[in-house]
């Protein structure tokens, strides 16, 4: 990819990315059923890390490899592992208990909390769009968050873990891209990967240890597909994405994983497409696209009112 900030293969890659990453969650929805949660994505940042360091290291497909300082392991370990390990872990566990299209749309509005995150507030008509966007985003986060609340202990733990995963993912989105401000894009994935697994993999061993394992072709192949498709790929093409765009206008495609899951748990896995769900998709997207128009400029307003 070249350094233009509107290349259209980032773009695209983005695109391919966020159809990969419905097919992950799909997978992972199906592999949480039987398998423990925590073990479930430790192994595969773990593997998915470690195969893309190697790639960077042994090959040129993505470009040159970094030797990095004591300084930038430790920053790596404290802003990239430990809060990529804290998302999958809601992550997993959010998809464990509740619907796969659901953590999917939470995860949706992540660029809202970026803008918010990323930009302070004022008198101007640049924070009253954003902070707009925000209100239609939480609105249809209690459209879809509200019935749990009806259902039972176990829903309204799924819903809420899903509903934090999407803050962290927000999160460790914001913290790749200060980290790669000095270190490649690609490192930052594939260690953030690998440190987040290791961190987590005594408690997936745990989980092991209390509960067991199935371990058969089906589990393993989907497990693959994970791994490369979920990991290796996407996270590549998304971390070099996040050293030419703004975090914000990044996560604008997480707009579209929410569709794509959609369509790939109805399709493999049955899961209902409800009317609650549509409702609250069309207000979170809604609310993130106008977050990322800026509407000033095109209705040609003043700046500051």
């Amino acid at each position: 990819m070249s350094g233009k900030t509107n290349n259209p293969a980032i773009a695209g890659g983005l695109l391919l990315t966020v159809i990969f990453w419905g097919g992950n969650n799909a997978g992972t929805k199906w592999l949480v059923g039987s398998w423990p949660p925590v073990w479930t994505g430790s192994t595969r940042f773990f593997l998915a890390g470690f195969i893309l360091l190697a790639v960077l290291r042994f090959t040129n497909w993505l470009g040159g490899f970094q030797p990095l300082t004591r300084g930038q392991y430790r920053s790596l370990w404290l802003r990239g592992g430990l809060s990529l390990a804290a998302y999958v872990v809601t992550f997993c566990w959010a998809f464990r208990l509740t619907a796969a299209s659901h953590v999917a749309l939470y995860l949706g509005a992540s660029p809202v909390w970026a803008l918010l995150w990323e930009e302070r507030p004022g008198r101007n008509w640049a924070s009253a769009r954003r902070y707009g966007a925000a209100l239609l985003a939480l609105s249809g986060v209690l459209v879809l968050f509200w019935p749990a609340l009806k259902v039972g202990h176990t829903s309204v733990t799924g819903e809420f873990l899903g509903l934090l995963a999407s803050f962290l993912w927000a999160n460790y989105s914001h913290q790749s891209r200060l980290l790669a401000a000095g270190i490649n894009g690609l490192e930052v994935a594939a260690n953030s990967m690998w440190m987040a697994g290791a961190t987590l993999l005594p408690l997936g061993l745990l989980e092991i240890a209390t509960r067991g394992l199935k371990v058969d072709a089906p589990h393993l192949g989907v497990q693959t597909y994970c791994i490369l498709f979920g990991g290796v790929v996407p996270y590549a093409i998304w971390n070099t994405a996040l050293r030419r765009w703004q975090t914000s206008r990044v996560l604008l495609f997480n707009n579209l994983i929410p569709l794509t899951t959609m369509l790939w748990v109805y399709y493999t896995l049955g899961e209902p497409i409800t009317p609650t769900f549509c409702t609250a998709m069309v207000l979170i997207i809604t609310g993130v696209v106008i977050g990322q128009v800026d509407l000033a400029k095109f209705f040609k307003l003043p700046e500051s009112f």
